[in-house]
């Protein structure tokens, strides 16, 4: 069973993404939005790319969750970086406070994510289908049931 805080989690990396892929589509349009991609084809590469990587990371897929948060920490970790050095330099305004902010939960969502599905104790979704929970669970019956049976072996 997952726990809450993988939900969670999960949702959060879900909304983030809904985020991103709204931001870049309000940039494509000339429309004005609080955030703007870094770079408009490196994130529309990313999205495409993250879509199979959340798939995995509901599957508990390990591979999956290092390689959403190695993709999201190289673009934006570079980019937090720049940001701040940029708010140091220039003070805080709205503009860079939200990219700040923007990229910060950039990092720290696919950190997280990466961190819960490596460290979890429950990290698979279950042991088998539960339609066969009643066939697995009675093992040492059935066992119990061969043995008795092969010592009562009447012939006729």
């Amino acid at each position: 069973m997952i726990s809450l805080i993988s939900y969670l989690l999960t949702f959060l990396d879900v909304l983030f993404w809904v985020f991103r892929a709204i931001a870049t589509l309000m940039f494509q349009l000339d429309r004005d939005f609080f955030t703007q991609p870094l770079e408009v084809n490196m994130e529309i590469a990313l999205l495409f790319v993250t879509l199979p990587c959340l798939i995995g990371i509901v599957k508990r897929n390990r591979a999956f969750a290092a390689i959403y948060f190695a993709l999201y920490a190289s673009y934006f970790g570079t980019a937090l970086y720049n940001v701040y050095i940029n708010c140091t330099e220039t003070g805080f305004n709205i503009v860079n406070s939200s990219d700040l902010l923007c990229t910060f939960f950039g990092v720290l969502l696919p950190l997280l994510t990466f961190l819960d599905v490596f460290f979890n104790k429950n990290r698979g979704l279950g042991h088998g289908a539960h339609r066969e929970d009643g066939f697995y669970a009675n093992e040492k019956y059935d066992r119990k049931f061969d043995e008795r049976a092969d010592r009562n072996q009447y012939r006729t």
